[in-house]
């Protein structure tokens, strides 16, 4: 990726973390971006090729930060639980505090994907990707289901991320509810 493509898909995902799909415009991105008129639509023709070029960036920016997070938790071997509630705990404040703009430009990306079947396929593919990183990590837990106890914690997750993002508090602990499901699920197994 060019260095000019990823500064206006930097500046897409800003204009669509601040101030949501209805103000994502070329003019607006290229406003963000301090760029001439018209060199987003250089770029990206159309708005739906522009959504499209947003979610390759923030799948780049996810697949990093769970990168980030798998480092975290080493290779191989079993995982603490204990240790691994805290760590996507940790994880989930981040993406509501420090990565709150890209949180919330994917949140605002995927609601769009509801209405675009090309969106909706390539994330299919990020969740496939981030699916079997995850279901590692389950499976270290002792998992006998670890992509179905995954998606149940990243349903956790999101809503999580989704209440604090929408409506934020200073009393923001996701811990409490992550080593609850945990508990519930491996009482399960």
């Amino acid at each position: 990726m060019t260095a000019r493509r990823q500064q206006v898909l930097d500046a897409a995902i800003q204009v669509l973390g601040t101030r949501g799909t209805r103000q994502l415009t070329h003019r607006a991105v290229d406003a963000e971006a301090g760029l001439a008129a018209g060199s987003t639509s250089n770029y990206f023709r159309t708005r739906q090729a522009l959504l499209s070029g947003v979610l390759r960036r923030l799948s780049e920016l996810d697949v990093a930060a769970w990168g980030q997070f798998a480092a975290r938790l080493g290779d191989t071997g079993d995982i603490d639980p204990d240790v691994f509630a805290e760590a996507v705990a940790g994880f989930t404040v981040e993406l509501a505090r420090s990565a709150r703009v890209v949180t919330m430009a994917r949140q605002a990306i995927f609601a769009e994907a509801a209405f675009h079947e090309e969106l909706s396929r390539q994330i299919g593919v990020l969740r496939r990707e981030i699916g079997e990183q995850g279901a590692l990590w389950l499976a270290r837990l002792g998992s006998p289901k670890p992509h179905a106890d995954f998606w149940s914690l990243m349903a956790l997750v999101d809503g999580l991320l989704l209440h604090e993002c929408t409506n934020p508090g200073a009393a923001f602990h996701p811990a409490p509810a992550v080593h609850a499901l945990l508990r519930g699920l491996r009482a399960a197994w």
